[in-house]
């Protein structure tokens, strides 16, 4: 549980930015190539979480055109590490998030936008006082959902770091190592009420946040 949490974080943590600038880029501008970045984004929503792994395996190996960097230039390698379950994870809720704060920023009002920007306020003014305050709870409940995402994550992180006890072993893949072992269904009953638990946690979190940080903003 505790592994599956510390992989959970981090992928939030790491994703949280990449996912708000591709949402504000997709909800705010117009440039050639927008629908296809915006399914490219969207694209582990669809495929099947196993290829997505696969595709890691191959950019992230130590002849892959990441992983040969990161194990050349810093002696780092994500393979078969708690690091690499974060990247899966992150991957793999990085669309969610995406949608949900998509949706957030294109709620605010334009015209708000403008009046500040007629009041003199210069573009990154409005943005920090305008359009990320209003967004703001649209943007937390994605980081919590991205979150829960993380956290329930199987098939990329199995075919990516594999399934290590201890390093990359979350709670989905202790679920399944318990499926193989005979007499294992205690733990897969204990291990499932946790993973719901949690997850449930996080949802109701998101969406209480949500609304609460939304009545706070319509009072400003």
């Amino acid at each position: 549980m505790l592994l599956s949490l510390k992989v959970g974080g981090a992928a939030m943590a790491a994703t949280l930015p990449l996912a708000f600038a591709l949402a504000w880029l997709l909800a705010r501008r117009r440039f050639p190539g927008k629908l296809l970045v915006d399914a490219v984004i969207h694209l582990p929503l669809v495929v099947p979480p196993v290829v997505t792994g696969w595709v890691l395996l191959l950019l992230f190996a130590p002849a892959g055109p990441i992983g040969g960097v990161l194990e050349r230039w810093f002696g780092v390698s994500v393979l078969f590490r708690w690091s690499g379950a974060a990247i899966a994870a992150g991957v793999m809720a990085l669309p969610l998030m995406v949608r949900a704060m998509r949706l957030s920023i294109e709620a605010v009002d334009r015209r708000l936008e403008q009046a500040a920007e007629t009041l003199g306020a210069s573009p990154w003014r409005v943005f920090a006082t305008v359009t990320l305050p209003l967004a703001f709870p649209g943007v937390l409940a994605a980081a919590v959902l991205g979150f829960a995402r993380s956290i329930g994550e199987f098939g990329a992180t199995i075919t990516f770091v594999s399934n290590v006890p201890g390093e990359t072993r979350t709670l989905p893949l202790a679920i399944y190592s318990a499926l193989q072992v005979p007499g294992g269904e205690g733990a897969v009953w204990r291990l499932a009420a946790i993973s719901v638990g949690l997850s449930l946690a996080a949802l109701v979190a998101s969406e209480w946040l949500a609304r609460r940080m939304g009545r706070g903003t319509h009072v400003l």
